[in-house]
């Protein structure tokens, strides 16, 4: 975990170390990864202990030709440890096998699920500042990444370390001159292969990011498809998108082009050495140094060694591969939560549902100041219309509320109590919202509602449902209650996924209750019925409405009217139009009962 970091406190501990992170996951497996090690360690002994069994089978014919004795008899110690060498073989690399399945779903798991619990913890501005197909993919792939370098450490680097070790003691009884060249080989090979291969981490973080970003580039057209479709746009977003393709492409090139250079160098290195030391060995041979099977045995423990050498520079290409994939996803992800928790907060006890917004300053990170010394005070189940010309703070102010931002300075109370100082779940249990346009899940009709309420029965659903006048077209979709409704709600028409939410929020049956416009995508019969039911959610709780339509909020019991961050009037809508002000303003030209995006005048 990074000490730099402000990190949300029930979020996973990850870090930003792309070595650290994967170390966090792998440690909670530590006990069934060790047993893969040991499995692993005796697997690769015996499999680099196979040319020495040939060689004792061959000294042992060799022997029996030699002195007219029979073959199997004294080969047989030979032909038993290469049978036996074969065995361990099998079932080693199947135990390893078995630990590998119990081990890598679970593991897999563990790092999208902690992935995506650190992800919830950011904040508003976050999500709207990245494509969520680029998080969706980042996530893959850095489950994905860190799973292939842990199997790259555990099934390529380690065996090669126990066979190096294993055919090095062998090689040494042999011959010590043989055993030193290739020592000194292997040791020369894998460090310049790795210094190298680390070049390449630059290269696949950039090129993963890429990747990413074509993803999210992809997503954000399909989402949009239906604007391609009007708009007659369909060559355009295939141009588009092949420029984002093409800076792709330009990422891969760069990184494979850069392997390539670095096989030739690695398959030359390997093929020079594997030339020169069986012609050595056959040298030393023709001396008289070496039997008939130790040759033999030399040749296949140097051909044994290059190869899984050779077979570790493409896994050192790989492992940095996967270490810039997980760079690339943790520097995405593991940034500070912006609003966190204090430790040990309380939960909100929103009973009476009083707003205030006591000396508020607030400034957008790009400098924007909205809000500077506001005050105001909604009293408890009082319903209150916002009004003003876009960009004058009202979805501003309600955000505040939500706590999806902080004030620079100031409080925001709800009931006497610092939203600041209380736990951000319990605060937005405390409140409904239903925006002007709802998103729902990819998930039933009766899942989508009872979000809302998570311990609804079926029933409570049905009658809120009822309540938002939902109930109708329910019942008119194939499944009734269990009909999905496609991504965002893409399947039900605007004033129906309004009623989903106002169900759902009406389940929810919190005290305070905000709507942005909630009627606003309904035709004018629906929104009189509607009107019905958001009559019956707004009784006897607090209500901020922001207001694009004056005549839904001329009942009021209160209208604040917003100009350039200030609330600049405070009455009833008919003290308002007395003043003459700037609300009588907004009232007169307001035009098919819509306000216009600013001032005419």
């Amino acid at each position: 975990m990074d000490t730099t970091l402000t990190i949300a406190g029930d979020a996973p501990p990850l870090s930003r170390s792309p070595w650290r992170f994967a170390l966090y996951f792998y440690l909670k497996s530590r006990y069934t990864l060790a047993a893969i090690f040991v499995f692993e360690a005796v697997q690769a002994a015996c499999t680099i202990m196979l040319p020495y069994a040939v060689k004792e089978i061959i000294d042992a014919v060799t022997l029996a030709k030699e002195k007219n004795l029979d073959i199997f008899d004294t080969a047989e110690s030979g032909l038993i440890l290469f049978a036996v060498l074969n065995l361990g073989i099998v079932l080693f690399s199947r135990a390893s096998g078995a630990m590998l399945v119990l081990t890598g779903p679970k593991l897999r798991r563990e790092i999208r699920k902690s992935l995506f619990s650190y992800l919830q913890h950011h904040s508003h501005r976050y999500f709207i500042s990245n494509f969520a197909g680029s998080l969706a993919n980042r996530i893959a792939e850095v489950s994905m990444s860190s799973m292939h370098a842990l199997w790259t450490i555990t099934f390529d680097f380690y065996p090669l370390i126990i066979k190096s070790a294993v055919a090095l003691i062998i090689l040494f009884s042999a011959n010590g001159d043989l055993a030193m060249v290739l020592s000194l080989w292997l040791g020369v090979y894998i460090y310049v292969s790795y210094l190298l291969a680390k070049r390449c981490r630059a290269y696949a973080q950039d090129f993963a990011a890429a990747r990413s970003l074509v993803t999210g580039k992809i997503v954000d057209s399909v989402t949009n498809v239906m604007n391609a479709k009007m708009f007659a746009r369909r060559q355009y977003e295939e141009d588009y998108l092949t420029d984002y393709l093409n800076h792709e492409v330009d990422h891969a090139l760069r990184t494979y082009w850069y392997m390539e250079k670095l096989r030739w160098f690695q398959f030359t290195a390997a093929m020079v050495l594997m030339v020169g030391i069986v012609g050595y060995a056959l040298k030393i041979w023709s001396d008289g140094n070496l039997t008939v099977g130790e040759f033999s045995m030399v040749a296949g423990l140097a051909i044994l060694l290059i190869e899984a050498a050779r077979g570790l520079s493409r896994s050192f290409l790989e492992f940095f591969e996967y270490i810039g994939n997980i760079s690339d996803g943790v520097s995405v992800f593991i940034q500070s939560h912006e609003i966190v928790d204090k430790p040990d907060a309380p939960e909100l006890k929103a009973d009476q549902g009083e707003i205030t917004f006591d000396d508020v300053t607030f400034i957008y990170d790009e400098g924007l100041q909205v809000f500077e010394g506001l005050n105001v005070v909604i009293e408890p189940k009082q319903q209150v219309g916002l009004v003003g010309f876009s960009g004058s703070g009202k979805s501003t102010f309600v955000n505040l509320i939500l706590r999806l931002f902080e004030p620079k300075s100031g409080a925001i109370n709800i009931d006497g109590q610092n939203i600041l100082s209380v736990t951000q779940d319990s605060l937005r249990e405390s409140v409904s919202m239903i925006p002007q346009d709802p998103q729902l899940f990819h998930r039933s009709l009766m899942e989508n509602i009872r979000y809302g309420r998570l311990d609804a029965s079926d029933d409570e659903v049905i009658e809120a449902a009822k309540k938002a006048h939902a109930h109708e077209f329910i019942l008119q979709t194939e499944l009734k209650y269990d009909s999905l409704v496609g991504e965002r709600g893409v399947k039900l028409s605007g004033g129906q996924r309004q009623r989903i939410a106002i169900a759902r929020a009406i389940l929810k049956d919190s005290p305070i209750l905000i709507l942005d416009e909630a009627t606003s995508a309904l035709d004018s019969v629906t929104e009189k019925k509607i009107q019905l039911g958001l009559e019956h959610l707004m009784k006897d709780r607090t209500v901020v409405v922001v207001a694009h339509r004056l005549s839904t909020i001329s009942h009021m019991d209160r209208i604040l009217v917003f100009d350039e961050g200030r609330i600049i009037e405070d009455g009833t809508h008919d003290q308002l139009l007395q003043r003459n002000g700037h609300y009588a303003h907004l009232w007169n030209m307001q035009a098919g009962g819509f306000l216009p995006e600013k001032d005419q005048v």
